[in-house]
């Protein structure tokens, strides 16, 4: 073999690992703007279902609720409900009564919670989500009405198109003689005429009765003790400035909860998924990381020469683990970027267009809820920051250990 073959076999030799590396380097560059619009668009997907999920208890729940700190009920009276309302920012105040009674139609029975509201609840914009249908009012002292969840009423097979249907309802009381077997000293008993139907979340459509505060005052034998006050907050007033006004005023015999802590558990629950969610498909991201590892591996085997003379010239290890942490920045830079704008242009269509349906066809919404959260971008390119580090670390320490005097 002549010199001049042995030159160009080493050079198309040289060419293909070039090329090969090249390759590689897209491919990471790939593998990390996948990743990143996996990242993108999974992270707005849960903050989107966290805000359906708020907007549905809205719908049911109010913006603030006042609790006893311990048991089940306090004792009210109307001064002390009116120093409530002169709270600056308190719009309106419903007052509650809630607790477990057997509901029964048509010989079909149920236990669920009759929730006894006063006549202004309905004011607080109420059902605004979800579903309802029928009358939206509670009646009158003398036929008080029911708004039923939807599961109840079709549980207790009720149709609201049916005249003079009744809803019977029972709640437990203590007899007056422990060895009396009168079983109308066992309970009470009234009855409440179907008015309309409400479906927002199974866990009130399945659970819920809404009735007139009187009529449930009367049944559970409350007096003038309730389970929670709920407030409405005025226009133009922070919902956490009026929370301290009235945990202030209240003191640490009440609660005041706001939306999220109303649901805390189930809030929370989201957000451990949404990090869990995040920390999975970050560790994917690190797996197709490794490609820019091996990329940047063979960069270094391949040029060993062109380091050892950069060395010879007086450049210090320091320089060339900067040179190659350098290209897999470069790399994984040009990824996230694609990635992030790639994912965000996918999570804006499908918020204007809703192209991803879920499938459900009794389903609140018709497609997948998102939402965009800069800070979520912000942890992403802080994770793939992190990852490109650990990655080009190796072969950058690889190729400032280069022997100037072997390879020269």
């Amino acid at each position: 073999m002549n010199s001049s073959s042995f030159i160009a076999g080493r050079y198309f030799r040289s060419k293909k690992k070039r090329n090969f590396i090249t390759v590689l380097s897209i491919i990471s560059m790939v593998g990390v703007a996948v990743g990143t619009i996996a990242l993108v668009v999974v992270m707005s997907v849960f903050n989107g279902l966290e805000d359906l999920i708020r907007s549905l208890f809205a719908s049911f729940d109010a913006e603030l609720k006042i609790e006893p700190a311990r048991g089940k009920s306090f004792v009210t009276s109307a001064e002390w409900l009116l120093e409530i309302e002169k709270i600056e920012g308190v719009a309106i105040l419903t007052e509650v009564i809630e607790d477990n009674v057997l509901f029964e139609h048509d010989d079909n029975q149920i236990v669920a919670k009759i929730k006894g509201v006063s006549e202004n609840f309905l004011d607080q914009g109420r059902f605004s989500k979800g579903y309802f249908w029928g009358d939206t009012t509670l009646g009158t002292d003398i036929r008080p009405g029911a708004i039923l969840g939807r599961g109840v009423g079709f549980f207790l097979s009720i149709h609201l198109n049916q005249p003079n249907t009744r809803l019977k309802v029972f709640y437990p009381k203590a007899p007056r003689s422990a060895g009396s077997i009168d079983p109308n000293q066992l309970y009470t008993s009234a009855q409440l005429e179907p008015r309309a139907f409400f479906s927002i979340e199974q866990q009130f459509d399945d659970g819920y009765v809404i009735a007139p505060l009187d009529f449930t005052r009367n049944l559970l034998n409350y007096g003038e003790k309730r389970t929670a006050l709920e407030i409405k907050v005025s226009e133009g007033y922070s919902i956490a400035e009026v929370q301290r006004s009235l945990k202030s005023h209240l003191g640490p015999d009440f609660l005041v909860k706001n939306a999220d802590e109303q649901h805390a558990g189930l809030i929370r629950t989201v957000k451990l998924e949404k990090l869990f969610v995040f920390l999975t498909l970050t560790f994917i991201l690190a797996i197709a990381s490794f490609n820019i590892f091996f990329s940047l591996s063979m960069l270094a085997i391949e040029k060993k020469k062109d380091i050892a003379v950069l060395k010879a010239m007086g450049a210090k290890d320091k320089l060339i683990r900067r040179i190659f942490l350098k290209q897999g920045a470069l790399i994984a830079l040009s990824g996230a970027v694609i990635g992030l704008v790639l994912g965000y242009v996918t999570v804006w269509i499908q918020d204007t267009f809703g192209l991803v349906s879920l499938g459900i066809s009794s389903a609140v919404v018709d497609a997948y809820p998102v939402r965009i959260v800069w800070s979520d971008f912000f942890w992403i390119s802080i994770a793939v920051i992190g990852i490109t580090l650990l990655a080009s670390w190796r072969p950058a320490i690889i190729a400032s250990q280069v022997d100037t005097v072997r390879e020269l």
